[in-house]
Order: C-alpha cells, then structure tokens, then sequence
C-alpha cells in the first residue's frame, strides 16, 4: 500500500512539474507573438513615416510626437522609439534556453546589448515624462511610468550584478523581471484592448482625455500584476507540491488566454489599421 501510494505521489509529481512546464511554455510562446506583432508595427508604423518623410504622422498616435523645432525631444522619442523595437526582438531571445546553451557568444552580446538598451530607454522614457514632453495621461500615469522606468534601472543592474558574479540562477531570475518591466508599455495596451472586449466601450476613463481609474490602475498594474505573478510561479517551482503546480499552472493558462484575447484586439484593433 505505501509502495503504491509512494509510486503514485511520483506520478502526480511528474504530472504537476510537466503541467506547469507546459503552461509557462505557452504562456511565453503567446506573448513573444504579441511583442512580435507590436514589433512589426512599430517599425512599419514609425519606420515606414520616416522613410516617406512624413514625420507629422507620428501624432496620429502620439500626441506631440513630433514637434517643428524641439530638436532634443524628437532624438528623444524617435532613440525611444528605435530602442522599443530592438528590446522588444532581443528581449525573448535572451530566455529561450537553447540560444543560451548552442549560441552563448551569441547570448552574451545579446544580452549587453539588451541591458544597454533597456538603460536607454528608461533614461530617455524619463526625461520625455519629467520634460513635461509627454502629455497623455494625467499625474498619476506618469508617476507610474516613472515608477517603471526605476525598476528598469533595477532589474538591469540586478540582471548584470549577478551574471558578473556568475551566478546563473539568480542572474536569470532578474533577467525575467527585467523582462516583464521592459514590456510595460506592451501589457498597457494589451490589457487597455482586454477591456474593450470585455466592456465593449471605453471603461473607467475618458476616451477624450485618456484620464481616469481604470488607467491609472493599468498604468501601475502594467508591471505589478507580472512580476507578481512571476514571484508566484517562483516561489511555486521552489516550495509547491504537486496541488499547488496544478493549480499554477491553471491559473497561468487563464491568463495566457486573457493575454491572447487583449493581443488579438490590439492587432486587429490598433495595430493593423495603421500600418
């Protein structure tokens, strides 16, 4: 009897581990799809107005994107710009186990170039916002931008602290977070596109002004739900038996479906259209 109880706890074991191995998996997989997409509209959206010189169609999308005469602010937006598309093509590659174990050359530049890259932006993120050069939103969406710009700066110097000190566990661990805080901007509307499936309107804000509960919600949450969740799956992976990995991984699969609902209708809703 003990032995067949014993044999069965190592199967549900083995179960729960692969399950939750499969959902993390799928959760990547869905949102290096969704950075790819936004990617690829980055590039023919902002890209493509700057090859035709038309520069002025930045602020169909920005507001004061570009403005005749501020030369520092348009560098500013356009590096901004140019880095989110780098960051957001490198940035899966550096998790992605088998470029890290077949191309470490590979994975090393990469990742300097990531961590240098994500410094930029934050920098740059930050003087757009205290420049007074970003007018969207209202004081409480820009303290969270400036919030997220800090934990870039964090998760960066973690991220390499630990990959200096060769410690490889911990240093990936930081990579992930840093990960998740660079991609703020794309979960912001990731999720602002969730709820107007869900609400079929603008909820909890004024479409007009772009200000109200519900973005200043998303502005924090943007980067707190994710990293929430990741210190979750963490500390589930570490401590958890196998209930706790079922139920994880459950839990990752609604959120891996939500997400992939708030990717469709950022494609087809606001992406698509402007490219």
């Amino acid at each position: 009897m003990n032995a067949t109880m014993l044999t069965d706890g190592f199967r549900l074991n083995a179960v729960a581990n692969t399950t939750l191995k499969m959902a993390a998996r799928f959760w990547f997989v869905v949102a290096v799809f969704g950075q790819l997409a936004f990617a690829f509209y980055v590039a023919a959206f902002y890209g493509g107005s700057v090859a035709h010189g038309d520069w002025l169609a930045w602020n169909k999308v920005l507001p004061h994107g570009y403005v005749e005469g501020h030369t520092m602010g348009n560098i500013a937006i356009a590096v901004h710009l140019l880095l989110a598309f780098i960051i957001t093509v490198g940035g899966p590659l550096q998790l992605i186990p088998q470029v890290r174990a077949h191309y470490p050359v590979f994975h090393r530049w990469n990742g300097r170039v990531y961590l240098l890259t994500a410094l930029i932006m934050s920098t740059t993120g930050l003087y757009l916002v205290l420049s007074g050069r970003t007018q969207v939103g209202d004081t409480s969406q820009h303290i969270a931008v400036c919030i997220n710009a800090i934990l870039i700066m964090l998760c960066a110097g973690m991220a390499l602290r630990y990959a200096l000190a060769r410690d490889f566990k911990t240093h990936r661990r930081w990579a992930l977070r840093l990960f998740l805080v660079v991609s703020g901007v794309w979960f912001f509307r990731v999720g602002l596109m969730l709820s107007f499936v869900i609400f079929q309107r603008p909820f909890g804000f004024d479409p007009k002004t772009f200000v109200g509960p519900f973005l200043t919600l998303l502005g924090f949450a943007q980067y707190l739900l994710p990293l929430a969740v990741l210190e979750i799956y963490l500390r589930t992976q570490d401590r958890a038996g196998a209930p706790g990995r079922l139920a994880m991984a459950t839990g990752l699969l609604v959120l891996t479906i939500a997400m992939g609902i708030g990717i469709f209708a950022a494609i087809m809703g606001m992406w698509l259209p402007r490219i």
